[in-house]
């Protein structure tokens, strides 16, 4: 089936809106089913472990007293392995899950999401509701993989773009940048993969936020 991209002209965000109509049980029949883990044999155990590996190692002295949300999380690996470790709570949120797909209710210290939001038809709703769900102050820890700097000459042969693995949503840095300022967030990314969003900075972090600021780059008027 081809399946065709567009690409914004201002921002660069790149997408497809084939999938904009389907429904939960669409994506389940054509993308999440069983040969899913053909075309990404990692999503099951060892990237949540892994992930889950990277937030104990950063949040470790304050887990007690951190409740974490991991969005878009699966089957819940990663959450078990962070409330193993001592979270204060740690709650996954799926809706493509069924025993995952209630939204839960309060408010987190800290939201992770981790390879979602290309994941997503509509992924500044997906934002929203990431927003809705994290504390303020509190932080969003998050990844999905930025265009490459030579993406004019890969174009579409860039790994990256998947629809059969459900990557629809492909971020610029100034995509992802305006994007999350609509809620007036900020980015600060760590490379090309991985990023946090924050509005006002927890208290154990204060001190980070002159260097977080000066790294944020500023989007132009779409």
């Amino acid at each position: 089936m081809p399946i065709y991209y567009r690409r914004c002209g201002n921002c660069n965000f790149l997408f497809t809106d084939a999938f904009d109509d389907w429904t939960v049980e669409q994506f389940k029949t054509h993308i999440y089913n069983e040969e899913y883990k053909l075309v990404d044999p990692d999503y099951s155990d060892f990237r949540p472990r892994a992930n889950a590996g990277a937030v104990i190692r950063l949040w470790s002295p304050l887990r007690s007293q951190t409740r974490v949300l991991d969005f878009g999380g699966g089957n819940d690996t990663l959450c078990a392995v962070l409330r193993e470790a001592g979270f204060a709570a740690a709650v996954t949120y799926d809706p493509m899950v069924p025993q995952y797909a209630k939204r839960p209710s309060g408010k987190f210290d800290l939201v992770i999401s981790f390879e979602t939001l290309e994941h997503l038809p509509d992924p500044l709703a997906g934002i929203r509701s990431i927003v809705e769900l994290a504390a303020d102050p509190g932080l969003v820890f998050f990844s999905t993989l930025l265009q490459p700097a030579d993406f004019d000459q890969q174009r579409l042969n860039w790994w990256y773009v998947g629809p059969r693995n459900g990557h629809v949503s492909l971020f610029s840095r100034q995509a992802l940048t305006m994007a999350w300022e609509r809620h007036g967030y900020r980015v600060a990314s760590l490379g090309d993969l991985h990023h946090f969003a924050f509005r006002n900075l927890p208290g154990y972090l204060a001190h980070l936020q002159p260097s977080l600021t000066a790294a944020t780059p500023q989007s132009r008027a779409a």
